[in-house]
């Protein structure tokens, strides 16, 4: 979900990160995979090197990279508060990061609940919502940017599936919403319930929230038939005249679901004589 938002002529860089699942289907990362990580990784470092501000939502490593913190050198730095409402591995990982951190950042802030300006800009982050249904897996922040248009970040919210993560969005109005969407790739027996949640405020965002373009990403684009999971979003998307569309095709790419499709990928290889049997 690294974002890059320039507004009010400062540049902005939220969760400059970039992760591969350690397995997927019983399969570790393809080959293809991992060059696609490598380049994009590449593409988001030169993103922040232009940047002024960098925000981190929570402590996962595909939002935070601790093995290159050389990237928030000179940055001010707006964090998800490290000790308060936060669970025990992102409290382990926030602690690991800090010192490393506060050494090389121009400034380092908590943003939870509070509200920024830079230059133009005014970046309001929300006070921690679960990532997820729950707090079992902690708390993230929302994040808004304001200048002449509004752009909202949910972060991991996992759908949106509760009422305190759709609540900021509402209440922020955004021109465009980036959403991280329902976890469908996950086999669990509550994922009928997440999914109908999830469209129910999605469905919900739309009618209410003002925007005119809903990006639906990350945790939803793991799953090759995302599309067909959430019809309804974009049957009231076309009903509203909200554009509903994933992230790369915002940035007029061609979707390349590359982790949905790690079993063709090895199966290539396999029908190649590549990988032995």
């Amino acid at each position: 979900m690294a974002t890059h938002v320039e507004a009010g002529g400062v540049g902005i860089v939220i969760d400059p990160a970039v992760a591969l699942a350690p397995r997927r289907f019983g399969l570790p990362p393809h080959p293809v995979e991992e060059e696609a990580k490598a380049a994009l990784w590449g593409r988001v470092k030169e993103h922040v090197v232009g940047a002024d501000v960098i925000v981190v939502t929570h402590y996962h490593y595909d939002h935070v990279d601790p093995e290159e913190p050389e990237i928030y050198r000179g940055k001010t730095v707006l964090l998800k508060h490290p000790k308060a409402m936060i669970n025990r591995s992102q409290r382990e990982r926030a602690a690991a990061l800090l010192p490393r951190l506060r050494e090389l950042a121009g400034e380092v802030r908590y943003g939870d609940g509070r509200r920024f300006r830079f230059g133009d800009a005014e970046v309001r982050l929300s006070r921690p919502v679960p990532h997820g249904m729950t707090a079992l897996r902690g708390f993230v922040v929302e994040v808004s940017v304001r200048a002449d248009e509004t752009f909202l970040y949910t972060s991991d919210v996992q759908g949106p599936l509760l009422e305190e993560q759709v609540d900021f969005v509402l209440e922020e109005r955004p021109d465009t919403v980036f959403v991280d969407g329902p976890t469908t790739y996950i086999d669990s027996p509550y994922l009928p319930v997440e999914l109908r949640e999830a469209c129910d405020n999605l469905v919900r965002i739309i009618r209410e929230a003002g925007a005119s373009r809903l990006v639906i990403d990350h945790h939803l684009t793991r799953d090759l038939g995302y599309r067909e999971r959430i019809e309804r979003v974009y049957e009231a998307g076309e009903e509203q005249g909200v554009t509903v569309e994933c992230a790369a095709e915002f940035l007029n790419v061609e979707p390349n679901l590359l982790e949905a499709r790690r079993r063709e990928l090895y199966g290539a290889e396999e029908a190649d004589g590549d990988v032995g049997g």
